[in-house]
Order: C-alpha cells, then structure tokens, then sequence
C-alpha cells in the first residue's frame, strides 16, 4: 500500500509549509460534511417535495424504494468500479453528478416531466452515494495510514453527525422560509464543495496486483472477492451478518418514532423527534472525541470486541428509548445511543480496512449492499407490523434479534481469540492489524 503524498502536490506555494497528509484528510471530510448537510436538509426537502407534486404517500414511498435499490445495486459493482477508474475519479464524479440531478430537478418546469426527474435523482443519489462512501471507506488507509485509520474514521463519522443535526435542524427554516429551490440549491452546491475537496487531493496511487502465473487460478472479483473475504478472515462473515440485522433495527426505529411521538404528543410530535436525534447526534459526536482522543494516545483501532459491544449498548438503548420513560430520561438515552452507534460505525469500518487492498473495496461495497437490502426489507416489515403491534414491542424485536445475534458474534470471536493466543496470528498484515481481525 502507498499512502498519498505528506506534501507538495496542488495547492503548495513555493516556500510554503507543505500540506500533510491528515491536514488535505481534513479537508476531505469537511467537504464530505459539507455535502452530508445538504443530503440531511434534502431528506426533509425531497420528502415534501414529492408529496407536494404528485399528492399520493405512495409516491413517497416508491422514491424511497427507487434510492434504497440504486444504492443496492451500485454495492455490487462499487468495487469493481473503483478498481477499473481509480478512487480519485469515483469520488470526484459521484459528487459532480449528484449536482447535476439536483440542478436539473430545479430547472425542469412543473408537470409530468418533473415527476420523472424526481425518481432520476433518486437513483443517482442513491447510487453515487454508496459509490462515494465505499470509495471514501476503502482508501482512507492509502489518504492517512493503516495506523491513524481509527482517528481517520472518527473524524469522518463525526462530521457527518454534526452535518445531521445542521441539516435535520435547518430544515425547518430554509424550506418554509427560503422554498424548494432555494433547498435543492444548497444540496447542488454541497456537492460541488466536497468534488472541489476531492480535486484537491493527491492521486492515490496503489500497487498494482502482480500478473498472474499461467498455473494460477483466475483471481476473483466484485462480490465474490468480497465472499473470498469472509472466508478467509476470522468472524468477518458474522460482522456483516451483525451489520445486517443492525440495519433491520435502524429501520425500526426510524419508521416507529413518529408514531411514538404522536402518541406521547399528539399536538406536537416533531418537537420529541427532533429532540431525539439531537441528543442522539451530540452522542455520536461526544464519542468520536473520546475515540480519537484513545486512537492519538493508544495508536490503535476500536476493535472488532468494539463492534458486538457497541451493538448490544445501541441496541438495548433504542428498545429503552420507547418505553415511555419520562424526556429528560429518554434523551439521556438517546445520548447513549449515539454514543454507541458512533462506536460501532468507527470499529466496524476499521475492522474492514484491515483487509488488503485487492479485497477491501469489493467488501465495503458487499456491506452496503447488505445494508441497504436490510434497511430496505425492514421499512416494508417494520411499516407493516406497527399496523398490529405498539411501536415499542416492534422496535424490542428488531433491536432485540440484533442483541441476540451480537451475543452470537462476541462469542465467536472470543473463541477465535483464544485460538489466536495460543499462536494463530492475524489473518493479514502485522500483529497489530491481526490482533483486530481476531478481536482484541
């Protein structure tokens, strides 16, 4: 692996200090939080503006199945395409041509027409955003080192959660205030920062896999380099397994709070949720200090314990967020469940960079497949089963099958730790790269 350039490059003035290679990181991620905000504002915005133009819930629905299934897709082939274009030119293009949709959704007049361009740009921010987001996971190894991918990690979920609650929280104002347009031209030019942050970056240059030997069988890839890896390292396949029922719980939650909400307050049920997430943000934020903090002083990464921890705290914090304590309880707990879910996001995506570079995009875009597919299957299940059943006992069963099953995957991987202590070392790389596969 190469990392990119510590200095030089574009953008260093002759005399200047060079720019190192966390400081353009940085960058990267307040460009990647820049358009994070715009995608959280259009959440709201997309949502209503569908509704306001094709007046039928059903439509909302299908807008959001048309995302979710870009997304689906566009995991199969992500690494593939990564590998072919290079990861520079992915992230570059999957943010240009999201500003594109969005500037076309604005300059389409009013009729049928707008209608297809809507589900257009449900697509493509579907599918360039798993895109973008596999590329940004796979490389940040190469962009800062194998040793600072904790902190690296910490600093991107981070501003994302700080991008929600700006975006979730402004969206109350820019929409009724400033309208529509005025909401898909922020997004448009969220985009356009984070491909100028991109532009900014140094090629990131990687070595080429040696030419195969006329003997050797012939290397897989896509999804099936990405099985190759689930086969090879240590409960890797159980992590995603984990991340998959993890996803059916989110989904859960997020469709049952505003049903819970109107029951707790019926006159005014967007003041609980909004309370909620914020308290859930500020907890995820609260943890990436305290990961980047440990990650500077310790120079490791979570772990993968980190990860069916953090599960099992997440998830048992979400189920108690619905049983009717009193508000200042609920967002104490909504605090601890963005704590852990910032725990679980960082632990589990450097878990997968420990994977060598000829696997570790086929494997980010393996997970967000999963994820969407159970995020997506969960919506249907979950919609329909709040028909019947409370919010409460619907979101226990979810989160309380993803307890179930991190319970499964901790034990798993203090069997493998075990067998590692007695001198089975890491699937790949060094000591400290293979003590995370197996789980210490």
């Amino acid at each position: 692996m190469r990392r990119v350039g510590a200095g030089g490059g574009p953008g260093t003035a002759r005399g200047a200090a060079p720019v190192t290679a966390e400081g353009r990181y940085r960058v990267l991620v307040a460009g990647y939080s820049v358009s994070s905000y715009g995608t959280f504002l259009n959440m709201v915005a997309l949502n209503l503006f569908v509704y306001a133009t094709t007046d039928s819930a059903l439509a909302i629905g299908l807008f959001m199945a048309v995302r979710l299934g870009a997304g689906f897709l566009a995991g199969t082939v992500a690494g593939r395409v990564q590998a072919r274009f290079g990861v520079k030119p992915v992230m570059l293009w999957a943010n240009i041509a999201q500003a594109v949709v969005m500037f076309l959704l604005v300059v389409t007049p009013d009729g049928g027409l707008r209608t297809g361009v809507l589900f257009t740009v449900s697509a493509v921010v579907g599918a360039c955003g798993t895109v973008f987001m596999v590329a940004l996971r796979s490389s940040i190894p190469d962009l800062v080192g194998a040793d600072r991918r904790a902190w690296a990690n910490s600093l991107m979920v981070g501003g994302r959660s700080l991008a929600m609650v700006a975006g979730f929280a402004s969206s109350g104002v820019v929409v009724p205030w400033l309208g529509f347009t005025a909401a898909f031209l922020v997004d448009a030019a969220s985009f356009v920062v984070c491909a100028a942050a991109v532009a900014w970056l140094p090629g990131i240059e990687r070595a080429p896999e040696p030419p195969r030997a006329p003997d050797e069988p012939r290397r897989k890839h896509g999804v099936w380099a990405a099985m190759t890896a689930l086969a090879t390292v240590p409960a890797l396949g159980l992590m995603m397994c984990l991340r998959t029922v993890d996803a059916l719980g989110s989904s859960s939650h997020n469709a049952a709070l505003p049903v819970y909400s109107s029951t707790l307050h019926p006159d005014d049920p967007a003041a609980f949720v909004s309370r909620f997430w914020l308290f859930w943000a500020l907890g995820n934020v609260l943890a990436q200090q305290v990961i980047q903090r440990w990650a500077k002083r310790s120079g490791r990464a979570v772990g993968a314990f980190g990860f069916g921890l953090g599960t099992i705290v997440m998830s048992s914090a979400f189920i108690l967020g619905f049983a009717g304590f009193p508000m200042a309880a609920t967002v104490l707990i909504a605090l601890v469940a963005g704590a852990a879910d910032g725990l679980t996001e960082v632990s589990y995506t450097s878990h997968l960079q420990t994977l060598p570079e000829t696997l570790r995009g086929h494997a980010f875009g393996l997970t967000a497949t999963v994820e969407n597919l159970g995020f997506g299957l969960g919506m249907i299940g979950v919609s329909a089963a709040l028909e019947s059943f409370s919010a409460f006992t619907v979101v226990a069963w979810s989160h309380g099958l993803a307890i179930v099953v991190a319970g499964i995957y901790l034990l798993r991987l203090y069997a493998v730790h075990g067998a590692g202590e007695e001198g089975t070392s890491g699937a790949y790389g060094s000591r400290r790269d293979g003590a995370e596969v197996s789980g210490s």
